[in-house]
């Protein structure tokens, strides 16, 4: 379970390798064109190579650890052979029980070909290699430019290398702050750092005299060894990110030949949340430190190329993870296995990159989760639309004035009374007319501000962007979801990256009709009103408030004509007539496509054991919401007809009040699993699960409330509600509103004709007068969602 990638390009290995030893001539000799026949009574010797760091075709850094297998007899024999020239005998390389094992350098960037030969002579065994440069990239396609550095903040604190003297560039500093050159990719030299933790429970320096601080903690290892805590780190750069490997280490070690004496073999690779696109190197989380994880034995990676709150292209998370990780076993070795770990953004690059990259995870522990990022841009671009037109457009209708019922549209929670975010905002919209509730649903502390992060070309930043040469370019940056992922998305004939969000068809409030919770004529009024995005080369900047709420702009907001830009309204196809519908906003086909062909949509294929565990914080309106779990499990139920592989804990929490949580716990259940696999590798992940391992729900102080099969009974099925089920209200979004599945990534609903919707009961008891199939016949000229079919942007088989 240590993630080898299987990476061989053998010859035919056997027993000729003895008989061909002896013959003569200088070119070497390939066992696989060896006369069987020659060979004597107990030849039957054989010789492996391996390489154990990264696939074969995603080298990085000039180096790779490989691991040569032989039999003894052989080993003094064997010699490694680079591009055709002898790089070493093999029992230079640390031995170990079936042979060699260490690291190879020199790899040239491009293919390379790495031999194993007996006396430089027979070709044992051959791998051909593509080395790419530590500032990447691999296969993510060409890099984000401008790119601003953060080396000289958070937990680095160093000048990035020089790497020319005239820019455009990111401007490289001396000590005293005279610029001394530029960077495009923000390199730093890797360094390392000791760390003791105090018996405060805070990081300092070790310190370098060998004294022994009278605060520092000890610790009782699992082994029941008692030593000192302290954490060699290891800083640097790869695929212009920062990185940090953190673990155990005793003290008075070598860090050139570091002491792994204290590590467990156990590794997680911490992945952090967070909503960014792009143009920034980002920086280390505190989580790269966790001093719960270290004080085990175990080791944490991370890099800030696997923070979403630095960018949100997956492709270059993966590629960053993959480098990471190559690097780290170059250093360490292998590990035992390793899991993920990550909230949120950090969730959803488990699920991405266990599918798209096999071989990074082990084991999965996604917390907060949701499926992936890209379908959620697509009910999440309905908030504003949809708060808008409840605040603005149908601002006299009562309904809208009782937070709770505004779940009747948006799907997610609502709660009266909430503690909003923009609580200064409710005087001035009285003042300018709109409607008001006494509450907030979970579009306004969520999701605010989003939809124009991930839509609007003029909203981003960057940190440090002011410091970039030449500001033209910064100025030119496209600053959207789309322009993050334009070499998966693709570009239009303008330059800029093709946009995936769509809403034609949807016919929103649609199960709120049904239910009676709104009339037909509220339902024809809103989907009459409610619009659409205007395409990215059309938007403006935003206003009002989404550049703070401070009393000042309150002010300007007042006395300023325009400036109180009602949830990005200006932005929005609205109505351009009393007597024509708002236009509805249609994607990019190729986008939405590339979406799912590029492996961005998790497609429900889940190849290791994942604990999907998260706080349950609806009654808060936090923005992770809990059928995301289930969302999940609905798309492996759909892709393998089973979700053995995972596993779904939820805790309780009580608002304005400490958080119990359960990862360590989950934690503890994986390493158990894990152990299983490894024990019964033949068995499988599913008959391999621990008996923890089973969905289960827990109470504010972590105590287990309900395990069991059925404890999430009805939620996906039409089984009585299982025990967790009524514990735990589930609240939907407003496509499921709008009738699609729980599952959501449907990026371009099928259409049926409005009579086909009206005769199949799509509309429940309603049945439209003439008048009203007119008018839903003018808003959906194209047709309605019909959900009973697959998307229209995905792929078919």
């Amino acid at each position: 379970m240590h993630s080898v990638w299987k990476t061989l390009v053998p010859g035919a290995l056997g027993a000729a390798l003895l008989a061909a030893c002896g013959g003569g001539g200088d070119a070497p000799t390939d066992v696989a064109a060896l006369d069987v026949s020659a060979q004597g009574a107990g030849h039957g010797a054989a010789a492996r190579l391996e390489i154990v760091s990264s696939p074969p075709q995603y080298v990085s850094g000039g180096d790779a650890r490989v691991v040569i297998s032989a039999a003894p007899g052989l080993r003094r024999h064997l010699e490694l052979w680079l591009n055709g020239r002898k790089l070493m005998d093999a029992d230079a390389l640390p031995a170990t029980t079936e042979g060699f094992e260490g690291v190879v350098a020199g790899l040239r960037n491009g293919p390379n070909t790495l031999e194993l030969r007996h006396k430089g002579r027979v070709v044992m065994d051959r791998l051909a290699l593509k080395n790419h440069p530590i500032t990447g990239p691999m296969f993510s396609g060409p890099q984000q430019q401008p790119f601003m550095c953060t080396t000289t903040q958070g937990a680095v604190g160093r000048q990035p290398v020089v790497e020319s003297a005239t820019g455009p560039g990111f401007p490289v500093f001396d000590a005293a702050g005279n610029r001394i050159g530029y960077t495009r990719t923000c390199s730093i030299d890797t360094f390392v750092t000791y760390w003791y933790r105090t018996t405060t429970n805070q990081w300092q320096l070790l310190p370098t005299d060998g004294s022994t601080p009278a605060n520092m903690q000890r610790i009782t290892l699992a082994d029941g060894r008692e030593v000192d805590f302290i954490v060699r780190q290891e800083r640097g750069s790869i695929n212009r990110f920062l990185y940090s490997f953190a673990m155990l280490a005793p003290r008075g070690e070598d860090p050139s030949s570091p002491d792994l004496s204290l590590w467990n073999r156990r590794l997680q690779y911490w992945f952090q949340g967070g909503v960014a696109i792009g143009h920034s190197q980002g920086t280390l989380h505190s989580g790269a430190m966790n001093a719960d994880i270290l004080r085990t034995g175990q080791a944490i990676v991370h890099s800030s190329g696997n923070n979403t709150g630095t960018h949100y292209n997956l492709q270059v998370a993966a590629e960053t993870a993959m480098m990471t990780k190559e690097r780290f076993i170059e250093r360490y070795g292998r590990p035992l296995y390793t899991y993920g770990l990550g909230g949120s953004g950090g969730a959803i690059q488990q699920y991405i990159l266990q599918q798209n990259s096999p071989g990074i995870l082990d084991a999965a522990l996604p917390v907060q989760s949701y499926p992936d990022m890209v379908t959620q841009t697509i009910h999440v671009g309905d908030c504003e639309l949809l708060e808008h037109y409840m605040d603005a457009t149908d601002r006299a209708n009562p309904k809208w004035r009782v937070t709770k019922n505004r779940t009747w549209l948006v799907g997610m929670n609502a709660e009266e009374g909430f503690a909003r975010v923009n609580d200064a905002l409710v005087p001035l919209k009285q003042a300018l007319g709109y409607s008001t509730a006494p509450g907030s649903t979970e579009c306004i502390p969520g999701w605010r501000g989003l939809s124009p992060l991930a839509m609007n070309p003029h909203y981003g930043q960057a940190p440090n962007q002011q410091l970039y040469e030449p500001q033209s370019e910064v100025a030119a940056i496209r600053w959207t979801h789309y322009d993050d992922l334009r070499n998966i998305y693709g570009v239009d004939a303008t330059g800029a990256a093709r946009p995936t969000w769509d809403n034609v068809g949807v016919q929103y409030g649609l199960r709120s009709l049904r239910a009676g919770l709104i009339t037909p004529e509220e339902f024809l009024h809103l989907n009459w009103h409610v619009g659409g995005w205007k395409h990215p080369s059309q938007m403006v900047q935003e206003g009002f408030p989404f550049f703070g709420t401070t009393q000042a702009e309150i002010n300007r907001a007042l006395t300023e004509p325009g400036y109180f830009d009602p949830w990005s309204r200006r932005n929005m196809n609205l109505s351009p007539g009393p007597d024509q519908p708002a236009p509805r906003t249609a994607g990019d086909p190729l986008a939405m496509r590339a979406a799912y062909t590029s492996g961005m949509v998790f497609g429900g294929k889940l190849s290791v054991p994942t604990i999907d565990h998260r706080q349950y914080m609806e009654r808060e309106l936090d923005m992770h919401n809990v059928h995301q779990s289930f969302a999940v499990r609905q798309r492996v139920l759909q892709a393998m007809g089973h979700s053995d592989h995972l596993v779904i804990w939820f805790t309780d929490t009580v608002p304005g009040q400490p958080k119990a949580s359960n990862t360590f716990d989950a934690i503890a259940v994986m390493d158990e699993w894990m152990a299983n696999l490894r024990a019964n590798p033949k068995k499988g992940i599913a008959a391999n699960r621990p008996a923890r391992a089973v969905d289960s729900c827990f109470d504010v102080h972590g105590q287990l409330i309900y395990a069991g099969a059925d404890a999430w009974d009805g939620i996906l099925d039409n089984k009585v509600p299982g025990p967790c089920t009524q514990r735990f209200p589930i609240y939907g979004t407003s496509r499921t509103v709008a009738g699609a599945p729980i599952e959501g990534g449907i990026y371009r609903c099928a259409l049926k004709p409005v009579e086909q919707a009206i005769a199949d009961g799509t509309y429940g008891a309603w049945m439209p007068s003439g008048a009203q199939v007119a008018a839903l016949r003018q808003i959906f000229p194209q047709g309605v969602c019909d959900y009973s079919k697959p998307d229209q942007a995905k792929p078919q088989k």
